[in-house]
């Protein structure tokens, strides 16, 4: 299997090192990852402006024959440039997968996340593709996450070989169950969200900050699987129609 990876932390992160590593040890794979960190970029895409690429020569990450570019654009223009310009046609990808992401991209949190993004972009190109992120506070290391999280892929893609799916997948900050658990989003918002700065020259700035705050948190959430330990995977999909709102419309 050819599996592309990508992330938002940059091609330097410890995350996607351990997750090219487990899938480099049974699968043919290539990594497009940003320079720098592009954390909530969602599925920015940059147009009008020259991105500049870097083939890394087979030696990115440690992995000695791992091919990978380090791309300074945003998770999504890293994938799309790849399954666009950079791939060589005669070996096209079977998944894309993105992460494995420092922290958490839970609930409504996949509407901001560039590891979502770039996830996204796979499955835009009609490939299987998976966001994978951790607890940023987990007792356990990513090559944990990993062991476990490719197995998994694999099987779901015998399963679904005719079929790409888009899948969110969260590791928890303590695993109790090694066992992956099909949720659904909750919801999560955040508190006094903008942290206020004013330079000496009375420049002002804003940093996003703030408390977290789960207000559908209830059991098959997401946000209940990880907090009992599990391992969440929710099926995400692109399109974004209010169904219930055009089949009302309709009948008037």
């Amino acid at each position: 299997m050819r599996i592309l990876i990508a992330n938002d932390d940059g091609i330097a992160s410890e995350g996607l090192r351990a997750l090219a590593a487990a899938c480099a040890a049974r699968h043919e794979v290539y990594i497009a990852a940003p320079w720098h960190e592009q954390s909530g970029m969602a599925h920015a895409l940059n147009v009008h402006r020259p991105i500049e690429v870097e083939e890394m020569q087979g030696v990115a990450l440690e992995l000695g024959a791992v091919p990978a570019w380090r791309i300074a654009g945003t998770p999504t223009d890293c994938v799309k440039l790849y399954l666009e310009a950079l791939m060589d046609a005669n070996r096209p990808i079977d998944l894309v997968l993105s992460g494995i992401n420092r922290g958490a991209n839970l609930a409504t949190d996949v509407l901001y996340s560039g590891t979502v993004g770039a996830a996204m972009e796979g499955f835009l190109h009609e490939i299987a593709a998976a966001a994978i992120s951790l607890d940023i506070e987990a007792d356990y290391a990513y090559e944990r996450a990993a062991e476990l999280v490719v197995p998994f892929l694999e099987q779901r893609m015998a399963e679904r070989a005719d079929a790409p799916f888009f899948l969110n997948v969260n590791f928890p900050q303590r695993l109790r169950q090694a066992d992956f658990q099909v949720s659904r989003l909750g919801r999560r918002d955040y508190e006094n969200a903008f942290r206020q700065t004013v330079q000496p020259d009375g420049r002002i700035f804003y940093t996003v900050a703030g408390e977290i705050k789960d207000s559908d948190d209830g059991p098959h959430t997401d946000l209940y699987t990880v907090a009992q330990g599990g391992i969440s995977v929710t099926p995400l999909h692109t399109d974004l129609t209010d169904y219930a709102a055009l089949e009302d419309g309709l009948k008037k």
